[in-house]
């Protein structure tokens, strides 16, 4: 008796542990799933910026002209790690990387329903693993 006893305990002990294990590993999914800025380390002053990328950011106030046929384009914010928007809310822009002959890995990227004027400017050094708001 006992035993059985034991045996039941120990069956309900590792169910909820089980349980407790599924529901933890369930809740850190759905927190890599969810938006956040989490990406968005700290905020980079313009004058931080490489000189580059203050180049970038006033073609992007004055509306060009952009050496690359991308710049201006959509950023869809797959890695979700800038603010929840709307499809086209966000432009990418290429910030020149010296001695590179491709578009590096920097970049700035803006937000607002008028490209000129963005609501923000987030600035990526390594190709949208983490973004610093620009402020000025």
């Amino acid at each position: 008796m006992l035993k059985a006893v034991a045996t039941r305990v120990r069956r309900g002990f590792w169910s909820v542990a089980g349980v407790s294990l599924f529901v933890l590993s369930l809740a850190a999914v759905q927190a890599r799933q969810s938006p956040s800025t989490d990406g968005i380390a700290s905020s980079i002053t313009l004058a931080e910026l490489p000189p580059q990328g203050r180049e970038t950011y006033a073609q992007i106030r004055t509306g060009g002209p952009f050496a690359h046929a991308k710049d201006g384009t959509v950023f869809g914010n797959r890695e979700r790690l800038l603010p929840a928007n709307q499809r086209g809310y966000y432009r990418e822009y290429t910030v020149r990387t010296p001695g590179l002959r491709d578009r590096g890995a920097r970049r700035i990227v803006c937000g607002g329903s008028r490209p000129r004027i963005p609501d923000a400017c987030y600035y990526t050094s390594d190709h949208y693993a983490s973004f610093r708001e620009i402020v000025e």
